[in-house]
């Protein structure tokens, strides 16, 4: 259990990060909000802020009175606990509060949480610890999004601005030569699958039990765009044979020949990146697939996707030196192509891009939802979508863990998805 400085130094190194992410933006780029999935900047920034206002402030002291009566309004998410709400669709609509006022909110919210870290009665301390280590995991998920919802705003503007136009490209950028990729085989188990640790976790990641997992192969490293290309080039997207019926309705309906930022430009490939338009690496990972073409994808390839079980036996039979991709923290804003491995080395499990994996967003055996508003954190959501493995070069290196449990509809790919092929031996 934390302390109360430390309690303290962890919750205003989250809330300082969160900014740190929106230091190279303009005014303008605050209110944006191009499509549904995408949240404006300044909405993640009052929506990380009434969190603390409305779980924290409000229930545990008796004298506060909100920074604004309509804060709540405007930033609940989806918390039916807590009443109404503007619709999703018009958070870009909201020209008020000011992103000046926005930030004063912060800071207000940011004093007012500092205060109550110092006067939560020793009797309390253990529930409120807990709480609170879940709301600044709650705020490094919406850092996450706004990296990647920053990089659709700027993306969907015609001028393909960089994130941040000063920061150079990586070492690594111009890397074309990955080697082939490996195979990685493992035998039938009974696997223990779920968080075995004793720190924090989300209670989607509960109760551990087992699995039998059958006998199977994993690649060692991510698909690549040079690897996804030769799909493009053999009729991928214009042959209905290689996808799931949803999917092929979207590829009709959406016209879609490419992963989402990809440009043909004269018979040749770029991608729209954090630091503009890029020529594309075949070298580097595939990133921003829908599950539907990962699916395709290996479809054609005469392979599959993992289950999740598989990922995470794969992810624990090399537990931390899985991490070797980049997190936020790594200054990388794209993913890089691989280093040249030993045989029998698992790259990218951690790190770089989202896994889409085959299973479904179900609950584990014997999960029980959490009481209150927090039991509609993840709970609620367990239908009708994938889940993905691993985190992404936007994820906090902090925040991720072997058995995290990420989820999306399978027709999106805004954030940074990519897959790895499996196959059943």
């Amino acid at each position: 259990m934390l302390t109360r400085r430390e309690l303290a130094t962890y919750f205003s190194r989250i809330r300082r990060a969160t900014e740190d992410i929106c230091q190279p933006l303009a005014i303008e780029d605050y209110v944006v909000q191009p499509i549904l999935d995408v949240s404006p900047p300044k909405w993640h920034l009052g929506h990380t802020s009434w969190f603390y206002e409305a779980l924290f402030l409000e229930p545990m002291r008796p004298d506060y009175r909100p920074f604004h009566p309509r804060y709540s309004y405007l930033f609940n998410s989806y918390y039916d606990s807590f009443g109404s709400r503007v619709e999703r669709q018009r958070r870009g609509t909201l020209s008020r509060p000011t992103v000046e006022e926005v930030f004063a909110y912060r800071r207000h919210v940011d004093e007012q949480m500092l205060q109550l870290i110092e006067q939560v009665p020793e009797a309390q301390w253990e529930a409120f610890s807990n709480q609170l280590v879940l709301a600044l995991n709650h705020e490094q998920q919406h850092q996450e999004l706004l990296v990647t919802d920053l990089k659709f705003i700027l993306g969907s503007n015609p001028l393909q601005p960089a994130y941040a136009p000063d920061r150079p490209l990586p070492a690594g950028w111009e890397r074309r030569d990955v080697g082939e990729a490996r195979w990685i085989e493992f035998p039938e188990t009974v696997a223990e699958i779920g968080y075995r640790g004793s720190g924090f976790c989300y209670d989607n990641e509960l109760p551990v039990h087992r699995e039998l997992v059958g006998p199977f192969r994993l690649r060692n490293r991510l698909v690549t765009n040079g690897e996804f290309v030769a799909f493009i080039e053999d009729g991928g997207y214009r042959d209905f044979r290689f996808w799931l019926s949803d999917g092929w309705e979207l590829v009709q309906r959406e016209s879609w020949t490419a992963p989402l930022y990809w440009k043909n430009l004269d018979g040749e490939w770029y991608e729209y990146t954090l630091y503009g338009l890029k020529k594309l690496n075949p070298a580097a990972p595939v990133v921003h697939v829908t599950f539907y073409e990962a699916a395709a994808y290996a479809e054609w390839a005469g392979k599959r996707l993992p289950t999740e079980a598989e990922w995470e036996l794969a992810a624990r039979s090399v537990g931390q030196e899985a991490a070797n991709g980049h997190f936020w923290e790594d200054g990388i804003l794209h993913p890089l192509p691989v280093k040249g491995a030993e045989e029998g080395a698992l790259l990218q499990m951690l790190g770089d891009a989202w896994e889409w994996t085959q299973s479904a967003y179900l609950p584990y055996p014997g999960y029980r939802r959490l009481p209150g508003p927090l039991g509609e954190y993840n709970g609620k959501f367990m239908v009708n979508q994938k889940v993905l493995r691993g985190g992404s070069l936007a994820t906090p290196r902090d925040h991720i863990r072997i058995s995290y449990r990420n989820f999306f509809q399978p027709e999106k790919n805004w954030q940074f998805t990519g897959f790895r092929l499996a196959e059943s031996l």
